[in-house]
């Protein structure tokens, strides 16, 4: 016989559990004020490793930091297990402020932006006198990145033993830039290594450069037993073959960090703002003061450039200086 409404009692209700348990949801996390902090040394696949307190400590990023993204140099907070064991697996539930940040993009009008590095105060700009051919055009806008971050560039030519450097080191003279000459002569393989081991002494560094120039042989120069695999060149194209595939930050014997980064096919700035592009040329701006005004400097009869390079004002790679400068802001389209 069926059952009447009036005979059921809240007895017969039966609940359904809560699959993810009784604990109400809530948008408020923890404040994790009793984080350790460390540094971000390297990333890989999801892990990473930061030096806490002198300690290799392995990490994952907690869910409350989102797609906010973490790099090599970065200042974390982090909980967990610190110890360093093997097994261990903390939690990175905070980035603290960046002081630098150097991206870049794929190329000068790509939105995505690609960050290499963070809080680092010096880029060493890597190319070789030869074997691979030096490439200004890259070195050039390499500058325009340093100085959009706030960071102090230098030059470093290696394998000046194949070829003379002279030509691409007067190119850059003009620049308040420190030009460093590496080459391997008879008994002396490190000929020019202590000048860039004062360089970098004491703070963070990043090697930057296209695949080829020795930018791992350098790393492997200054910090002994680093083990940065190295390669040649190939003999069809020229270029470089990659060997380093992910960023990775190595302590120098003496004191101070240099950072090892993948070899660059190119270097977009579509983050750097174009009006500001002729202020990061430091050796062709002072030019710009005869330009008509709203001058593009670029695709113009009347740009006060070519009188300013022709003067010789512009040191003697001007003229090349001002060709770069012309295909980055044809590149970025007249903005």
């Amino acid at each position: 016989m069926a059952r009447r409404l009036s005979d059921y009692s809240e007895a017969d209700v039966r609940v359904r559990p809560n699959k993810r348990g009784s604990r109400p949801r809530t948008k408020q996390r923890p404040a994790h004020e009793d984080a350790t902090p460390g540094r971000v040394l390297a990333v890989d696949r999801g892990r990473f490793d930061v030096l806490v307190d002198g300690v290799r400590v392995r990490a994952m990023k907690a869910r409350e930091l989102g797609r906010k993204g973490i790099v090599v140099g970065d200042d974390v907070s982090l909980v967990g297990d610190l110890s360093g064991d093997p097994d261990a697996l903390a939690r990175i539930v905070r980035r603290e402020a960046r002081t630098t940040l150097l991206r870049r993009t794929a190329d000068d009008t790509d939105p995505v932006e690609r960050v290499l590095v963070a809080n680092v105060a010096r880029m060493l700009i890597v190319t070789a006198a030869a074997d691979p051919e030096p490439r200004p055009r890259l070195i050039d806008r390499c500058l325009v990145a340093a100085w959009d971050a706030g960071i102090e560039p230098a030059l470093v030519v290696t394998k000046a033993d194949v070829a003379d450097p002279g030509p691409l080191v007067a190119q850059y003279a003009a620049l308040d830039v420190p030009a460093l000459v590496v080459a391997r002569r008879g008994d002396d393989p490190h000929e020019g290594l202590d000048a860039v081991r004062k360089l970098v002494s004491g703070g963070w560094s990043v090697l930057v450069g296209h695949s080829g120039v020795g930018k791992s042989t350098l790393v492997n120069e200054l910090v002994p037993g680093a083990g940065r695999a190295t390669g040649g060149v190939n003999d069809t194209t020229g270029r470089g073959r990659h060997t380093s595939t992910s960023a990775v930050a190595l302590e120098l014997p003496g004191g101070g960090w240099v950072v090892d980064t993948p070899g660059i096919r190119s270097f977009g700035l579509a983050h750097v703002d174009a009006e500001e592009l002729v202020g990061f040329f430091p050796d062709l701006a002072p030019g710009t003061q005869e330009c008509p005004r709203g001058c593009p400097h670029e695709g113009v009869d009347d740009c006060a450039l070519d009188a300013w390079v022709a003067s010789g004002s512009a040191g003697a790679g001007g003229a090349a200086r001002l060709d770069s400068l012309r295909r980055l802001l044809a590149a970025r389209g007249g903005e």
